[in-house]
């Protein structure tokens, strides 16, 4: 059963003192180095504990508290000491949230969604999101129906980046980015078969910049 932070600590304190001093802490000792308000909360979190079957209690002897389940202290100590750092950094340091779908073809809305794309690279430092290609109009820069695009929050671009550009009438799309005359913008696929999109640069809003690709097979 969880723990609260609360119970893991005076569980912490538990296994501590009697690794440290070879004798269980009184109830004293543990209300007062753990700062609880009254014996009777230190009483209260004792018995939680047992009850969820991290200590054993002798009630005919004193100083008899017997840590029987260190399953989250070792999984603590783990972490500490930086055992398997890799699998951690994946875990952690590398869930980038899966925002939506965004069109390769026309332009489609990219629709928030409550996912996430676990990386091990690629990302560094950079502030980015990951999104899902819908289409071909980018398969002659490599970029496939079903391929995942990791981008890097950006509000301005070079010519020639491929963006996640969001278009006044509040649509997105993933093109070529080219400045033109007149103040306009291109918006240029990557594939003979398919025209460009061209707009008043007012009317385009850049919400990042490609900065990887990722495709499973």
């Amino acid at each position: 059963m969880p723990l609260t932070k609360r119970q893991f600590q005076v569980l912490l304190f538990l296994d501590r003192f009697v690794r440290e001093q070879g004798y269980c802490p009184s109830f004293e000792e543990i209300g007062r180095n753990l700062q609880l308000s009254s014996l009777a909360t230190v009483h209260k979190h004792l018995n939680t504990l047992e009850r969820k079957g991290f200590i054993r209690r002798d009630y005919n002897r004193s100083r008899s508290i017997e840590v029987v389940n260190r399953e989250p202290l070792e999984h603590t100590t783990r972490a500490k000491q930086g055992a398997d750092p890799a699998q951690t950094r994946a875990a952690k340091d590398f869930q980038l949230p899966l925002l939506g779908r965004i069109a390769a073809g026309r332009p489609l809305e990219a629709v928030t969604h409550s996912e996430h794309l676990s990386l091990k690279e690629f990302v560094g430092s950079k502030s980015v999101f990951v999104l899902q290609v819908k289409g071909n109009s980018m398969v002659e820069d490599h970029i496939c129906d079903g391929d995942f695009v990791v981008v890097e929050k950006r509000q301005s671009a070079e010519n020639g980046d491929t963006v996640v550009a969001l278009i006044d009438n509040g649509e997105a799309t993933l093109k070529k980015f080219y400045r033109e005359k007149n103040d306009t913008v291109r918006l240029q696929p990557a594939n003979a078969e398919m025209q460009p999109i061209v707009v008043r640069a007012r009317d385009v809003t850049i919400q990042g910049r490609v900065i990887a690709v990722l495709r499973k097979y």
